[in-house]
């Protein structure tokens, strides 16, 4: 018998899908990181470029390192050795066939929010590469949009910004101090509410707590 815990990423996985699907996304639940990878490869035709941002889950479900081991064109990121070949990378990253992200928030209703940086990520999401493929544990999942930006801002940024030097309130107490820093990780916040063109973003809900 599955957990408590199984079940109710479960149920809410499959409702998150039917209203993906109702704003004009592609939507699938997985149970493990296991089929998460699987569906994802299947989303990535072979011979086809394949970039990302900073994601975490994207790793965590061996989905990077499968398409670089994989028939695929990489741009990456990770292995950049300079700020300036990083940034190149970026920019050529606006020209793949499919671009990987994580999610920083959803809400049940459909709808995702993001938060950025540099902008790289959100600008990717929004326009220029023909596929976005976004990978989700189902922690992200909030009931609503209210509560989906309140994850972003004080649980995913300050969560986050531990991995990055910055003097940032959130790096020395862990709490969002709603900063101007310059250093600041939270200089743009995406709601995305719909797909348009229909199809462009696929979400794949993994049954497991995954990413910050």
């Amino acid at each position: 018998m599955a957990a408590p815990k199984e079940l109710y990423f479960e149920k809410r996985g499959k409702l998150l899908v039917k209203n993906l699907q109702s704003r004009h996304f592609e939507a699938y639940y997985c149970a493990n990181k296991e089929e998460a990878l699987s569906k994802a490869l299947e989303l990535i035709p072979e011979g086809t470029s394949v970039g990302w941002g900073g994601a975490l889950t994207v790793q965590q479900i061996g989905l990077a390192d499968a398409v670089k081991k994989g028939n695929y064109h990489v741009f990456d990121r990770d292995s950049c050795k300079t700020p300036e070949e990083k940034t190149q990378i970026q920019q050529q990253i606006m020209f793949a066939d499919t671009f990987l992200m994580g999610a920083n928030a959803l809400s049940l209703d459909g709808q995702m929010v993001s938060i950025d940086g540099t902008g790289n990520r959100v600008a990717a999401l929004i326009y220029g590469p023909k596929s976005v493929i976004v990978v989700a544990g189902m922690n992200k999942v909030m009931d609503n949009l209210e509560q989906a930006y309140h994850r972003a801002r004080t649980v995913a940024a300050p969560t986050n910004q531990q991995r990055f030097e910055g003097a940032t309130p959130c790096t020395v107490t862990g709490v969002c101090g709603d900063c101007k820093s310059e250093c600041s990780i939270c200089n743009q916040i995406v709601i995305t509410r719909n797909c348009r063109p229909a199809g462009r973003i696929k979400f794949i809900l993994v049954g497991e707590e995954l990413g910050l």
